[in-house]
């Protein structure tokens, strides 16, 4: 959520953002609802002060044997109270409504994002490794069928569309992905392991952004709770409504958790394979940081994603996104494309944003400087490290072999067991 005062004092920024974004202005509507809320502050402040004086204008009155005057006073004063309670009842409609306005319009980009509409204006910053090509690669769900460890049909019989039964030696890997992910993070990064609640409550997906404004994207669960669509709400969430010391920052959180989402938006795209799941695994990077070192923190932890692509031995290219392509949340978003040679193109497997203050203010989680008595929201990044079932499908196309077996990358076979192919069955 962005700060009223500073759109207040800075309304043609917000709105030029915002173009930037493909959104509309939104500094007329937001500067209007905080007059009216602002102006009707004022009323009540001034009723509150002169129902105060005429309180005590009462006992002088009173004491001087002036009745009618007495009288008069109380008569006022109770007209006064009157006022004051339903002007706070009305104080917390304006309030109401300027925050559900401020909770709907997005992050404001930093300077050095390129502007632009759509995926086709992301930014290529490195790119690592060489893409490989055959003419007799496949895509993931044509190897996994093969090897009949990949079913679509079944799971389609327990769930519908936009799920897979996964078996054997590829159940294996994918847990063998999603294990190596955390050691390295944990072992090698410096993250604490988490293992958070999978259902939350609805201040813990407005405090991230998922709420109000994405409620398509999300699956209810009962009255009271969503399933995560990313472990990033349950893990930023972890410091909402505390006050951290400066210097314990930053904090660094990791959790392997499946991930749940409608996708809502994305009606004929990806229909086939394992691409676009409502159900999936994702290794979830995030950091709690201040305000000087969150930049610092976001090449860091856009580094730490890309380790592991390197340790497998995966062709990947990394791009800065656009204005336009840019999530809701974020300032900044680095994507990782990873090399598909079923697909003959490069498709994300992470994503790697810097958000500022702007989950921080929605949860009300602040820190204290050293030597400051004032406190200030906390900066808030969050990164794939990596989505588990896009590294299975990674591994399965760079590791394909023409004869329709698997390779184990060289990272993975301590938690395959030794384990040096996938075979098909020769039952």
């Amino acid at each position: 959520m962005l700060d009223i005062k500073w759109i207040r004092e800075n309304p043609q920024a917000l709105d030029e953002a915002l173009k930037k974004r493909g959104a509309d202005p939104e500094s007329g509507k937001l500067l209007a609802l905080d007059e009216a809320r602002r102006q009707h502050l004022t009323k009540l402040q001034e009723a509150q002060e002169r129902r105060n004086a005429a309180s005590k204008e009462i006992g002088k009155a009173m004491a001087s044997g002036d009745k009618d005057l007495a009288e008069k006073l109380k008569a006022e004063v109770s007209e006064l109270k009157s006022f004051v309670q339903d002007g706070e009842a009305e104080e917390r409609r304006h309030d109401a409504a300027l925050n559900d306005a401020l909770a709907r319009v997005p992050n404001i980009p930093l300077e050095d994002v390129p502007v632009g509409a759509d995926e086709n204006d992301n930014v290529e910053v490195r790119r690592h490794g060489e893409p490989k090509h055959a003419s007799w690669s496949k895509e993931h769900f044509e190897i996994g069928e093969a090897l009949g460890l990949m079913d679509f049909e079944r799971a389609a019989k327990l769930s519908g569309s936009r799920f897979t039964v996964l078996s054997g030696q590829l159940a294996r890997l994918e847990r063998a992905l999603g294990q190596f992910m955390l050691d390295l993070h944990t072992q090698e990064h410096g993250y604490t392991e988490v293992q958070p609640p999978l259902l939350v409550r609805d201040d813990a997906m407005f405090g991230t952004g998922q709420l109000p404004k994405f409620t398509e994207d999300l699956f209810r669960a009962g009255d009271d709770h969503w399933l995560i669509p990313t472990a990033e709400v349950s893990l930023t969430n972890l410091v909402r409504e505390e006050i951290l010391e400066g210097d314990k920052l930053p904090l660094r959180f990791t959790a392997l958790t499946p991930c749940f989402r409608s996708e809502a938006g994305s009606a004929g795209r990806d229909t086939r394979g394992m691409l676009r799941q409502h159900q999936f695994y994702k290794v979830e990077l995030v950091s709690i940081t201040d305000a000087e070192t969150s930049i610092d923190e976001h090449e860091r932890m856009t580094a730490c994603a890309e380790t592991v692509l390197k340790k497998l031995d995966l062709p990947y290219r990394t791009m800065v996104l656009c204005t336009g392509d840019m999530g809701f949340g974020a300032r900044k978003t680095y994507d990782l494309e990873v090399w598909l040679p079923g697909q003959n193109a490069y498709r994300e497997i992470s994503s790697c944003s810097v958000c500022g203050d702007f989950q921080g203010r929605r949860m009300n989680a602040r820190y204290r400087a050293a030597g400051e008595k004032q406190t200030r929201f906390v900066h808030t990044l969050n990164g794939s490290g990596t989505a588990v079932g896009r590294a299975l499908i990674a591994v399965l196309e760079n590791y394909q072999n023409e004869d329709g077996s698997v390779t184990i990358p060289s990272a993975l076979k301590p938690y395959m067991g030794g384990l040096e192919k996938i075979e098909a069955s020769k039952d």
